[in-house]
């Protein structure tokens, strides 16, 4: 498990090949990610038109450690919407965030949304 955790938008940035997709790789590995994040990706994948074995074939080129979304984490991810509903985020983002608190690791995202925060945790930015 790398020690670190990785929001959607950091991932997407990878199939995009956006600016901070680099920094994305060279963590990606064994990087940690809520179930809900696969959930928002696979999603976004099929809209752009990527067959579903396709879909499921790139997500497991990154080779993360997929997190589940348990009672505990749940209940977290929904306290958070108030200290992140002025910035508009998902309950996929505030399982994300809700993840990398728990673990006491670092976030990683392109979502500029999430400077700022102040959740007791490191979100770094990808661009």
């Amino acid at each position: 498990m790398n020690d670190i955790v990785l929001d959607a938008s950091a991932i997407i940035a990878v199939f995009k090949d956006e600016p901070g997709a680099e920094l994305v790789r060279s963590v990606a590995e064994g990087a940690v990610v809520s179930a809900l994040t696969i959930a928002e990706v696979a999603t976004w994948l099929t809209v752009q038109g990527a067959p579903a074995e396709r879909a499921y074939n790139a997500m497991n080129l990154f080779r993360l450690t997929v997190e589940p979304l348990n009672h505990a984490r749940a209940i977290a991810a929904g306290f958070l919407v108030s200290k992140t509903s002025h910035r508009g985020l998902s309950l996929a983002d505030r399982a994300c965030l809700a993840l990398g608190i728990e673990l006491g690791v670092p976030v990683l995202t392109g979502d500029r949304a999430w400077h700022g925060l102040d959740l007791g945790i490191e979100i770094r930015l990808i661009r």
